[in-house]
């Protein structure tokens, strides 16, 4: 008697976000980036309600206070004092909205400029290809920081003004990554059939070439998130970024630089901010790195 044999379908490949979160959840080190940063910018969401104190009051007779397991601390300051009797706690998180805020307006400001002028560099050619490319070849011949420095010198040292520095110094990474992208793109045959089939070069530009550049763009916000941090941190404590007594990480190293000795603590909290910071999102961005790019995903 011939027997039914019931065919089993092959399980469906998966969709191109389920085959991303598998890759990345299998690093483990962006994984725990990924953890530390929501973490980070939760905090400097809710600064104002964790926050015990404000990040600006002074508490008279109260200055250079100890962390809490260190003798003679103080349970209302569970991170201590500074020198003028600020709770460091709460001059951290408000310090971490600060510190985000300048790292995400530089890492949208760089992009969106960015794609703008490496789509125009890579579909105009030319005088225009020439001139944008050389411009970012000046600045990135100039040390970041330097660069920085000398235009904060020149516009003023604020916030504002650390944003744009900033921004220019990291401008040339964004540019010259899409321009290299949208290059390799335009020798593929589904651009060649779109010409081909009349679009115009705007809609070229933004809706058939540049999702297929998204990929290392996103790779390359994310890392400069945290360059943009870093450099902003230094030219707080250099007195050229965030003035006092806005409560900003590298102001905040500033000011405590000259109790490196007798009370570290005040020095160290900044700091490990900082660096935590920049560890967490640097291993979330290789992470991204990873998992949008699939020959580096894990098998």
């Amino acid at each position: 008697m011939p027997s039914d044999l019931t065919a089993t379908a092959a399980p469906a490949p998966p969709g191109p976000l389920r085959a991303f979160w598998r890759a990345f959840r299998g690093n483990r080190g962006a994984v725990m980036g990924l953890v530390v940063v929501s973490l980070i910018f939760f905090v400097a969401i809710f600064a104002s309600v964790l926050a015990p104190h404000d990040p600006l009051e002074q508490f008279r007779g109260f200055s250079k206070l100890p962390p809490f397991w260190v003798k003679g601390s103080d349970p209302r300051f569970l991170l201590g004092t500074d020198a003028v009797g600020r709770d460091m706690l709460s001059r951290l998180m408000y310090g971490a909205r600060v510190s985000l805020f300048i790292g995400l307006a530089v890492m949208v400001v760089s992009m969106l400029a960015g794609v703008a002028l490496g789509l125009a560099a890579a579909f105009f050619g030319g005088l225009v290809d020439v001139l944008i490319i050389r411009v970012m070849d000046l600045i990135m011949a100039i040390p970041s920081l330097v660069l920085a420095i000398l235009i904060i010198a020149i516009i003023g040292p604020n916030l504002t003004n650390t944003i744009v520095a900033v921004t220019i110094v990291g401008l040339p990474r964004y540019v010259r990554l899409v321009r290299a992208s949208a290059l390799a793109e335009l020798t593929k045959d589904y651009v060649t059939a779109a010409k081909v089939s009349g679009v115009r070069k705007f809609r070229l530009m933004t809706v058939t070439v540049l999702p297929n550049c998204l990929a290392p763009l996103i790779v390359q916000a994310a890392l400069g998130l945290s360059d943009a941090i870093l450099e902003a941190a230094g030219l707080g404590f250099l007195g050229l970024g965030a003035q006092p007594p806005t409560p900003e990480w590298g102001a905040m190293l500033a000011d405590t630089r000259d109790l490196m000795i007798s009370h570290p603590w005040v020095m160290a909290f900044p700091g490990l901010a900082i660096l935590t910071t920049v560890l967490a999102i640097n291993l979330m961005g290789d992470g991204l790195r990873d998992a949008l790019d699939p020959r580096l995903r894990r098998s």
